[in-house]
């Protein structure tokens, strides 16, 4: 509660001794945190140079009408206090959207849409070992209004200047206003799971290859390393955090009426809901998947074990043979059978040999050796 104190003291404005109020919106050029603000109107974004405020966008659109547009790389505290007091944003959402490493969501704060969107890239790698990251993640947290957009990125990865170009080459759609944006956004964090789902799927395919027809010794796998699967099912889970928990707000978009969204832009939340669904299919099947390559890869661990085992105690057998025999004649007794016999040393010799040969092929007909 502390944290949503400070929060609505720093967006209140500092009473000034004339009556007053001190302006706490930093401009663009004095908050980096701001990448890009732009206003627009019928779909095209209105000429303006880097000096453009949200200060400044927010009221032309309130003057001209249109929609503004700012996008905020990891704001601090300070930098987005002046933005969230302009444009009357909740001081809760305000929080979730500073600090980040928050579960994809989408809620309402009286005339504001507040929605959350992780991000996933899938990471390169020659080979999947031990200590591979597979996914990494970021956030997207976005507050969609009558007459802004505003969207704050945490992450190094997910950057939507290349969306807002996009965009812009479709009037007819960024027509439409915040709510197109919004799908925008939320289609193209849509397709990136995909992307990153097809890019998993590989990489578990190799691993069950690896798993169920590796190199063989006497006909049983050796199996691999369980903490490569181990790795790869820490990431799968990741993905499932980012993918899941996004299910029941991007139903709420494509279902039910909402004021903010443009009942021509809903249709669209339709289709990304049903790539969102297909994608948790996928990873769900990853999971269960990899539990099953796991107990596999441990199966055949054990029976490999197993086998080994078998395979010494069979040796330890065979030699147990001539151990006893060289135990008996090594006592030093004077009267021993065939102790001064001519052929006693070749007749022991030839059964000790006879008796090792008929335990190793009892073994190896049993499938011991």
């Amino acid at each position: 509660m502390s944290m949503i104190r400070d929060l609505r003291a720093a967006v209140r404005p500092t009473p000034r001794k004339d009556g007053g109020a001190y302006d706490t919106t930093r401009s663009a050029a004095e908050s980096s945190a701001v990448v890009d603000c732009a206003v627009y109107r019928d779909g095209a974004r209105l000429p303006s140079d880097d000096s453009l405020t949200p200060r400044a966008a927010i009221r032309q659109v309130r003057r001209d009408g249109g929609f503004a547009w700012i996008g905020l790389h990891e704001p601090t505290e300070d930098e987005f206090a002046g933005i969230a007091a302009e444009f009357g944003l909740h001081p809760l959402a305000v929080e979730d959207a500073v600090h980040a490493h928050q579960r994809p969501k989408l809620e309402r704060y009286d005339d504001t849409l507040f929605a959350v969107f992780k991000t996933i890239h899938y990471v390169e790698h020659d080979e999947l070992t031990a200590t591979s990251e597979v996914v990494e993640t970021g956030e997207v947290m976005c507050f969609t209004g009558r007459d802004f957009f505003i969207t704050v990125r945490h992450g190094g990865q997910g950057s939507l200047r290349a969306l807002r170009h996009r965009l812009q080459d479709d009037p007819e759609l960024l027509a439409k206003g915040p709510s197109a944006v919004l799908h925008s956004i939320a289609d193209h964090v849509v397709d990136g799971y995909i992307a990153v789902a097809d890019a998993m799927q590989d990489d578990i395919d190799d691993v069950e290859t690896e798993v169920f027809s590796p190199g063989r010794r006497g006909g049983v796998s050796r199996g691999v390393d369980s903490a490569r699967i181990y790795q790869l099912k820490r990431e799968v889970l990741e993905f499932k955090r980012a993918v899941s928990p996004l299910m029941r707000p991007m139903q709420l978009l494509s279902e039910r009426p909402m004021r903010l969204v443009d009942p021509d832009i809903q249709k669209y939340f339709r289709d990304v809901a049903d790539h969102l669904a297909r994608v948790q299919e996928q990873v769900v099947g990853f999971d269960e998947l990899l539990n099953s390559i796991l107990q596999a890869n441990l199966a055949q661990a054990s029976v490999a074990q197993n086998e080994d085992m078998r395979k010494i105690t069979s040796w330890a057998a065979i030699i147990a043979v001539p151990t006893m025999v060289c135990g008996v004649y090594g006592m030093n007794f004077e009267h021993m059978p065939e102790l001064h016999w001519r052929y006693g040393y070749p007749a022991i010799m030839g059964l000790t040999v006879v008796l090792c040969l008929g335990i190793h092929r009892t073994l190896k007909r049993n499938g011991w050796l």
